[in-house]
């Protein structure tokens, strides 16, 4: 594949743990400021604990088209990550009549017509490493060559049936999951 709802990003602030110190993890993720995502509907783990980052990282270079093996891109947010995206990304995609990438880390993109589209999905969408997510089934993609795009929307549902995220696994493009800030809470690990 070759193509170059607004949500409160204060979802990924965590909340009061009614776990006690005792129980509070050996390895210091408390201490440290990490937090682990739950789905908001049935409250079930849906990461491993994470560490905030300041912005949304670039993505590694990656020359897909010399890959050896079709995939996904090296991951854009390292692994025990997170970050909040505070552009619009995702479904729907909207015809514009300016140029320029349909949605953050992504190339241009056009509609059948040949008009640009941009992203008018959420903001405050968290992004992490998708191999930090844990319980989630890939559903209705909107697929490419060799995995997931975001143009279609949430594409991850939780074990409960909610659609919590958005998985970006194409060869082309950023590998990130976009967790719904709507859809998932932070608490304390």
């Amino acid at each position: 594949m070759r193509d170059e709802q607004d949500q409160n990003p204060g979802g990924a602030e965590p909340e009061p743990s009614p776990r006690r110190a005792a129980d509070a993890p050996a390895d210091g993720a408390a201490a440290s400021g990490a937090v682990l995502f739950v789905c908001a509907a049935c409250e079930v783990p849906l990461t491993q604990p994470l560490t905030r980052l300041p912005a949304v990282p670039q993505p590694p270079f990656y020359a897909w088209w010399d890959a050896d093996e079709p995939g996904p891109s090296p991951a854009t947010v390292p692994s025990g990550c997170y970050a909040i995206e505070t552009e619009p990304y995702g479904a729907p995609l909207v015809a514009t009549g300016i140029p320029g990438p349909a949605m953050p880390r992504r190339g241009t993109k056009t509609d059948r017509h040949g008009q640009w589209l941009v992203s008018h999905g959420p903001r405050g969408n968290i992004v992490i490493n998708p191999d930090d997510a844990r319980g989630l089934t890939l559903r209705h993609v909107s697929s490419a060559c060799c995995g997931a795009t975001p143009d279609g929307g949430m594409n991850q549902m939780c074990a409960c049936g909610t659609f919590v995220a958005t998985l970006c696994s194409d060869c082309c493009l950023p590998y990130e999951l976009h967790l719904s800030a709507g859809h998932v809470r932070a608490v304390q690990p």
